[in-house]
Order: C-alpha cells, then sequence, then structure tokens
C-alpha cells in the first residue's frame, strides 16, 4: 500500500468509523455469540498471498461485528464507561504516524515532554496538590510528575515495587543488615479494603508481598481505625506494614474510603498510601467535587483512568508521584544499549524507568488532543451531564416504589435492588434470585446491557452512566426497560 492508496483506504476508514458511532445505538449493546464462534469462521493459518482491503473490511463487517460488545453504544451501562472521542481518535492517528518507542528522553525529545506537560495540565485540571507537578511554578524541576500507564492495574502494581523500595531502604536506614533485609521481604504487608479493586491483590501477589484484607464499614468505606487495628495485629505478628491502597469510587459502589484518617496512619506507621481513583478521579475535573477528596495531596502516589470517563481512548491510565525517587530507583536498569544524555539532565526524564515495559507509545497526544479541543469546561459538562442523569434515574427508581437504592449516587453509577418486601419479606434467596433474574432478562432483552454484583451477599444492579455520546433519552430508555422487566420477573 503506497501513500496514494492508504489516502483512498484511511478516507473509506473514517467514514466507517463515522458511520458506526452513528448507528452503534441502533444494534443491541451486548454480543451474543457463543464461545468459539470465529474459529470456524477464520482460516487457520496466515495468508501466503496479499489480500484486498475490500475482503478485509467485508470480514470485519461478517465475522467480527457480531462478536463485539459494543462498549461505545449510548445504551452500554456496563461496568464502568470506556469513553472514546473523535478528537482523541485523531491523536492515536498521529501517534500511529509516529509510531516511536519512546522508552528514553532521546528517543523522541517532543514525546518525553509532551506527556510531562500534558500531565502537569492534567493533574491542575484535577485539582492536585503541587508537590505532584514534575514543574514548579518557578519554572524548575520538581520531584514529583506524572506518567501515562497502559491501566489503573499497571499503576497499582508500578507504585507497589516503588512502596518495597521505600520500605527497604528504610529498614537499611535503621540498621539492617543486606542479608536480614532479603530475609525480612517475606514479612512486608500490604493493606487493602475488601472493597479495593482486584488490581491490588494482584500486585501483591506479583511483588510477592503478603496483603491484608480489611473489612470495610457498612457503609464500603475503608475507616482510620479498621487500618490501624489491622496494622497493630501484624506488627504484634513480626510483619511489617509497607503499604495501603484508598479507593476515591469503588467498583462496587463508588464509596470514599476514608482518606484523611488512613493518610493519618500511614504517616505515623510510614506507609506508602496510594490512592486509586480509577473511575471517579475524573470527576475532580469539577471543583464541587473535590472536597469529597480531602487528604489525596497528603499521598505518595494517585491514579485516574482518563479512559473512563474523561473522553480519551483506553489505553491511557494517569499516575502521579510526589516523589520519584523510589519508583525509578527500584525500575532503573541500565544497559549500554539504553544511552543516557550527558551534561545537564534537568527536565531529562527516561520514563521507560516510570513502568513495567521498557517500550512506550506517544499517548500523550490523545490526551493532549482531548484536553484542547474540548477545553477544561466542555470536560466538566460531560462529567456533570452523567451525575445529573444519575440522580434522575435514582429518583426515578426510588418514586417506582418497587426498588432500593443501596448506596449513595455521587458520580454516574446508580446501585439498586428490588425491595425485599416486594418479593417475600423475610426470604433473602428469594429476593436474590429476583434480582440476579432481573439482571439477565435485562440483558436478553437486548435494548440496554448492565451488570448485577454482590454487596455482602445482597445481589444488586449496577447501571453506571458515562457514555460519550448519551443523552437523556438512553437513560429513560434503562429506566423504561428496567421497570418492563421488573414488571415481568414479579410476575412470573
Amino acid at each position: 500500500m503506497d501513500a496514494n492508496e492508504f489516502r483512498k483506504r484511511g478516507k473509506e476508514m473514517v467514514d466507517f468509523i463515522a458511520d458506526y458511532y452513528e448507528n452503534v445505538d441502533k444494534v443491541p449493546p451486548m454480543s451474543t455469540v457463543q464461545p468459539g464462534y470465529l474459529y470456524s469462521l477464520i482460516p487457520q493459518e496466515a495468508p501466503e498471498e496479499p489480500e484486498s482491503f475490500e475482503d478485509i473490511q467485508r470480514d470485519i463487517k461478517t465475522k467480527i461485528m457480531p462478536g463485539m460488545t459494543h462498549w461505545q453504544s449510548s445504551n452500554f451501562f456496563g461496568w464502568f464507561p470506556c469513553n472514546s472521542s473523535f478528537p482523541a481518535m485523531l491523536g492515536d492517528m498521529a501517534c500511529s504516524m509516529f509510531n516511536i518507542d519512546g522508552f528514553n528522553w532521546i528517543c523522541s525529545p517532543a514525546a518525553t515532554e509532551l506527556e510531562t506537560v500534558v500531565m502537569d495540565w492534567l493533574g491542575k485540571l484535577i485539582g492536585l496538590d503541587s508537590r505532584f507537578m514534575a514543574i514548579k511554578e518557578d519554572g524548575t524541576e520538581g520531584d514529583g510528575g506524572g506518567v501515562i500507564q497502559g491501566t489503573a492495574s499497571e499503576a497499582q502494581i508500578v507504585v507497589m515495587i516503588a512502596a518495597r523500595e521505600m520500605a527497604l531502604k528504610q529498614l537499611k536506614t535503621n540498621g539492617m543488615s543486606d542479608n536480614d533485609i532479603d530475609l525480612a521481604q517475606h514479612k512486608l504487608v500490604a493493606y487493602l479494603s475488601d472493597q479495593t479493586h482486584s488490581a491490588g491483590q494482584k500486585g501483591a501477589n506479583i511483588i510477592g508481598c503478603q496483603v491484608h484484607i480489611i473489612k470495610s464499614g457498612a457503609d464500603f468505606r475503608l475507616t482510620k481505625r479498621a487500618l490501624q487495628a489491622a496494622i497493630l495485629k501484624d506488627k504484634s505478628a513480626g510483619l511489617i506494614p509497607f503499604f495501603v491502597c484508598a479507593t476515591f469510587g469503588t467498583t462496587n459502589t463508588t464509596a470514599i474510603d476514608d482518606v484523611c484518617g488512613i493518610a493519618d496512619v500511614a504517616e505515623s506507621e510510614n506507609l506508602w498510601l496510594h490512592i486509586d481513583a480509577a473511575y471517579a478521579g475524573a470527576a475532580l475535573v469539577c471543583p464541587e467535587f473535590r472536597p469529597l477528596a480531602r487528604g489525596i495531596e497528603r499521598a505518595h502516589s494517585f491514579n485516574f483512568n482518563p479512559y473512563k470517563w474523561m473522553l480519551t481512548n483506553f489505553d491511557c491510565s494517569a499516575l502521579w508521584v510526589a516523589d520519584s525517587t523510589h519508583l525509578v530507583g527500584a525500575l532503573s536498569i541500565e544497559r549500554e544499549y539504553l544511552p543516557k544524555v550527558k551534561g545537564a539532565s534537568d527536565f531529562v526524564k527516561d520514563y521507560r524507568n516510570w513502568q513495567l515495559p521498557l517500550g512506550r507509545r506517544f499517548r500523550a497526544l490523545k490526551l493532549w488532543f482531548v484536553m484542547r479541543m474540548y477545553g477544561a469546561s466542555g470536560i466538566r459538562a460531560h462529567i456533570r451531564k452523567h451525575v445529573k442523569e444519575a440522580k434522575w434515574l435514582e429518583k426515578q427508581l426510588v418514586e417506582d416504589g418497587r426498588f432500593e437504592i443501596m448506596a449513595p449516587v455521587v458520580f454516574g453509577l446508580v446501585v439498586f435492588r428490588v425491595k425485599a418486601g416486594i418479593v417475600a419479606e423475610d426470604d433473602h434467596d428469594a429476593v436474590n434470585k429476583t434480582n440476579a433474574e432481573l439482571v439477565k432478562r435485562i440483558n436478553d432483552d437486548g435494548r440496554v446491557f448492565l451488570v448485577g454484583t454482590k454487596l455482602r451477599g445482597v445481589d444488586a444492579l449496577r447501571p453506571a452512566i458515562g457514555s460519550s455520546r448519551g443523552t437523556p433519552d438512553n437513560t429513560a430508555l434503562l429506566l423504561q426497560v428496567i421497570k418492563e422487566c421488573t414488571t415481568n420477573v414479579l410476575s412470573a
């Protein structure tokens, strides 16, 4: 394919993408194919001879499209949103054009420096403390800074490695020998709540530390008192606390942990405090939500995913550290084929030392496009629209009389269930069965898609409102389907 052919096919692909977005709401959001459907439709070996663009496009329409769950449908309310936007796509196109591997500053200075600048932009946009900025107000280089990871799970693992580095250095400072430090590593313990994302447990598994899962309170929040009790118990058993994750917007209910209280404990016990705000962090672009995040300025690290609720196509996870020393110290490996800039090194960041892989794409471009083409006002309007619709849905469900809200509606998530009294007052299993069946009935209906969850053994539904192109009409359709399917389930 030469440049002229690329121009022709590129325009056709842009038309195909635009047509898809204009029509995606007309098809069921959830795929209904059976496992293994594609294996019989696709040859078992790559083609020996080149195939035409037309053949590939036809296969996308006839073979790939039926197996797609349409996350970009305005009627997709599952999990959390996975936002996309045309400005982000244009940024991704530019990223593909350059096709760099930006592991070192020298690989492409613009890629590294744009990421540094854009992450400072984003940090200021969500109100992060100045200690997380790469460039100080006086123009000099700061100790902290931001870096784009692939996902919040990667960010969690990276900061747990940095936290381990900090803890082991502290043991050495306290006079422990290298041999004893090696023996002590298996005694390191990380603290998570029973509502912390599974990435926390995965991170602990990867770095080989112990993990203490703390039961959250009745409101699904991790509290200062519960953390203190867990640490006291572990220290009496000879373990070494080193890390705690507080969540700003949990996956099940968008609960917000007691960040200020947890920060108190982290400071007194010398723990690394990480804030996982993967979904709800985007709401901090709106000043009215920032009082909910008091205490995050005291954390060692903070992370949220612009690809969830801030119009930036996957993958793009924003991680900030207040001091990069331990992160870079833990992840730096020098080789002769990884040259460093000679002379002055101010503002020279080798982001390979801030992440797990060596290679990295020019992801800052799409974030740059989004922030410039929407502006702060456009991003805030995007967030506020969804919160307003979630509040409306909550109100309608309560007024219906058959439903109860299971957790406060703060952002775009509404967690609810059919009331016990509507089904059987004292039959827990019957109520759970009804709500589980309601999830199935709604998704089988095909007009909308959502997922259910369990809150301490209680089945509930959790539609998440956040589509880039969704309107109040889509939320009204969701309500209509919920009501109709509830009537059918209760009458069955």
